[in-house]
């Protein structure tokens, strides 16, 4: 059956039967032109207003949630501003979850153990937020291990959010932006928020600065305990978890356990009218799980009724513009118009040996201030 709509092609036998079955469709003139300007305005309407993003965080919009974290993780000055009105506007929402930040040695299992701590908030009623930062790339600054793809049954759960940042290389292996972006999970109504973090060493007080309890994650097979991680991080922490005490290594872990407790009566705790203990757990059997919940909740308890709590993040929330300041001082430096165009022949003059880094540094300086 033919019309005047369709048409048989060129290379189409002339005889007519069953065999041959094709028939070309005619199109209307500019037709990909006019679905071109139809599309452009749709794409156009579909980026929310700030409004609309502050309502989509608040009714924990999942996608909208996503999308107002990305304009605070841009770099973009339009996103920068956009997303500094959100903020404001959700700021009366903020400040109503314990948030815990993880880190510890490589291998030590910290994904498996927020997939485990997770669950089980999430069957006790609670909404978790995890904002894992991975490992940036040199060359792209993307995420390389992709922590999400780690916490597949976590992933599923609805009343969980899952948000992997690349660190950018950032001091702490935390972004810039992972303040603002706890502020945004409380605000949609996530109770919990887990911050896994980037590697373990003494750049990680970065992240205790915006958490409330700081956990640092152990394994029983690290060699000399004591010599396994950095002091310094020991005494940033408010309980140490020794993981994977199972199996083989479950006398090793109480080794370890026996170890650690006894070198922690020497450290100051981090934490005011609280004692740093050792623990042990078994992410991969679920074992000591319900355990280290209950022990956050009897450390926000005391932290509470002490005063400790609300002073520490008060203190946060002023080292917290500190650090604004003095990112956005860096940002206005180095992409200064002058310092630009300077900033490679005063690097070839160090290369070359006619310039030292301090005269350098003091020649940039006057450079930017003196404009």
């Amino acid at each position: 059956m033919s019309d005047d709509k369709s048409y048989k092609p060129d290379w189409a036998p002339k005889e007519e039967n069953d065999a041959f079955a094709v028939r070309v469709v005619k199109g209307k003139e500019n037709e990909a032109e006019t679905s071109a300007a139809k599309f452009i305005p749709a794409m156009k309407k579909n980026i929310p207003s700030v409004m609309e993003l502050v309502q989509g965080v608040i009714n924990n919009n999942r996608n909208v949630l996503a999308r107002a974290i990305t304009l605070i993780e841009s770099n973009s000055e339009q996103h920068h501003e956009t997303a500094q009105q959100v903020l404001q506007e959700i700021l009366p929402e903020t400040g109503k979850s314990i948030r815990v930040g993880i880190t510890g040695v490589p291998g030590a299992g910290k994904s498996t153990l927020i997939e485990a701590l997770g669950m089980y908030l999430i069957s006790q009623g609670h909404k978790v937020a995890v904002l894992t930062v991975d490992p940036s790339s040199s060359i792209t600054k993307g995420s390389i291990l992709g922590d999400k793809t780690r916490m597949e049954k976590l992933s599923r759960e609805p009343n969980c959010f899952i948000r992997p940042s690349p660190s950018g290389g950032t001091l702490g292996g935390v972004t810039r932006k992972s303040r603002e972006t706890i502020l945004a999970c409380e605000a949609a109504g996530y109770d919990v928020i887990l911050v896994e973090t980037v590697g373990v060493g003494q750049s990680e007080i970065t992240v205790r600065s915006m958490v409330d309890f700081f956990l640092l994650v152990m394994i029983p097979s690290g060699g000399d305990e004591l010599q396994g991680i950095k002091k310094g991080v020991i005494e940033l922490a408010d309980a140490l978890l020794i993981n994977k005490s199972d199996g083989d290594l479950r006398n090793k872990a109480n080794i370890a356990k026996a170890d650690y407790s006894n070198a922690l009566h020497y450290i100051m705790p981090a934490t005011k009218g609280w004692q740093t203990r050792a623990h042990l757990c078994s992410a991969l059997e679920g074992t000591g799980i319900s355990e280290i919940w209950e022990m956050i909740k009897k450390f926000e308890e005391i932290t509470k009724e002490n005063g400790v709590f609300e002073n520490r993040r008060k203190d946060q929330a002023v080292e917290w513009m500190s650090r604004m300041i003095e990112n956005e001082l860096l940002d206005k430096f180095y992409n200064d118009s002058k310092i630009r165009e300077k900033l490679p022949v005063i690097k070839e003059k160090i290369l070359n040996g006619n310039l030292w880094a301090t005269a350098a540094a003091e020649s940039l300086l006057k450079e930017f201030w003196n404009k």
